[in-house]
């Protein structure tokens, strides 16, 4: 039976003039998403059908279930825009979909076809009542709606409607750095990022031999199941041990988080000119930690003019693990394997600090050249390089 999946892309239709970029991003995504499947795509302004082999339905379907910028879809069951064809399918499709109640929605897209699309409502769902044993109509509370759209050349039948993604495509807003960290907030962060169109890579911080290979294995782990969400993600590792350890032996205990971070911005936005991103993205959120007090955030944030986004920053723990669970990386964030972020962490970080008392703490050390020699140093992970001589 001639079938395909119905697209339809929801947010994307407010765009007006930028629709036809939009749309052309979605369709790349997806044939990078579905290259291993024989599919066909025609697209127009409202619609994208994918035409695919019907052994290939499910593993089509989960794979839509992870791209970004599909509001809605449906398996269409495809026909001649004629009545006869019409009747003849919907027959044939109705013993096919189990239901007790239903109710018969039609568009009529073409407008030269006969009798309005009020005046078929009725007819079909006769022929629904005809042929199918124990169902009636309830157009308040059905089990399933019954969609006829009949369009010039073909005319799509189908039930009910799965949900997508939805969002925007990704790659269309450009290109941001997120500091993932391995804890259970960025892996969130970068997942509602992407869904903003935002094309993301990840950057890590480091600090062997305070922290383990393990540690760095879990945030690879990590981006492996974001890419789940996008075309590809690289991972750029940042060598920071050796500030750290100056902040560690020169700065009061309180304020070392405070200009860790301060640091972290630095060589973030070092970074995002480097790789001509537009943006920080990180997993902050506000009041969860010391360093994510608005106190904190402003006097961190005061060290780049780079915009820096926190898409978890009004979310509670609960709402953020959640999230996690939902797209697998609950799991592996809570691995027990420290990070740069917690391996330091002093018993009272302080939680309003002052930008006055931070640039006192932050003359203690000699970071400039320190700072250049890390962001030299970074590299992008690559399954195949050899780590040995770092650790």
């Amino acid at each position: 039976m001639d079938k395909v999946i119905l697209i339809k892309y929801g947010e994307l239709t407010t765009k007006k003039g930028n629709r036809n970029f939009f749309i052309k991003t979605l369709t790349k995504n997806i044939e990078n998403k579905l290259k291993n499947l024989n599919i066909e795509i025609e697209k127009d302004l409202s619609r994208m059908y994918i035409h695919y082999k019907e052994e290939d339905e499910l593993l089509l379907i989960n794979k839509i279930h992870e791209i970004f910028g599909i509001h809605s879809y449906h398996i269409a069951y495809v026909t001649n825009s004629n009545i006869e064809s019409i009747k003849e399918k919907l027959i044939k499709t109705v013993q096919l979909e189990n239901f007790k109640t239903f109710k018969i929605k039609v568009k009529r897209s073409d407008k030269s076809f006969p009798k309005t699309s009020v005046e078929l409502a009725p007819i079909f769902g006769g022929i629904v009542l005809k042929n199918k044993n124990n169902i009636k109509v309830d157009v308040n509370n059905p089990d399933t709606i019954i969609h006829i759209e009949i369009r010039e050349k073909y005319t799509y039948i189908y039930y009910n409607e799965y949900k997508g993604l939805g969002g925007y495509p990704c790659g269309i807003q450009g290109k941001g750095l997120l500091m993932l960290s391995g804890g259970i907030d960025s892996p969130v962060a970068g997942y509602l990022a992407m869904k903003r169109g935002i094309k993301v890579e990840a950057v890590y911080f480091e600090a062997i031999p305070h922290t383990s290979l393990e540690a760095r294995e879990k945030v690879i782990t990590l981006v492996n199941k974001l890419k789940v969400y996008s075309c590809d993600i690289k991972l750029h590792i940042v060598p920071f041990t050796k500030i750290q350890e100056e902040i560690y032996k020169n700065v009061s205990p309180n304020y070392v988080i405070t200009i860790m971070r301060r640091m972290m911005y630095r060589i973030m936005e070092s970074l995002s000119k480097k790789e001509k991103a537009k943006v920080i993205i990180n997993g902050e959120s506000i009041g969860q930690v010391a360093s994510q007090t608005l106190s904190s955030m402003y006097v961190i944030n005061n060290v780049t003019n780079m915009p820096v986004i926190r898409p978890v920053a009004c979310l509670d723990k609960l709402e953020i693990i959640d999230i996690a669970k939902k797209i697998d990386t609950y799991n592996t964030s809570i691995l027990p394997y420290e990070d740069c972020c917690t391996v330091f962490v002093p018993k009272h970080p302080i939680i309003n600090p002052t930008l006055e008392e931070t640039l006192k703490e932050e003359a203690k050390i000699n970071y400039e050249s320190i700072l250049k020699e890390t962001i030299d140093n970074t590299f992008i992970y690559k399954e195949e390089k050899n780590y040995e001589n770092i650790l």
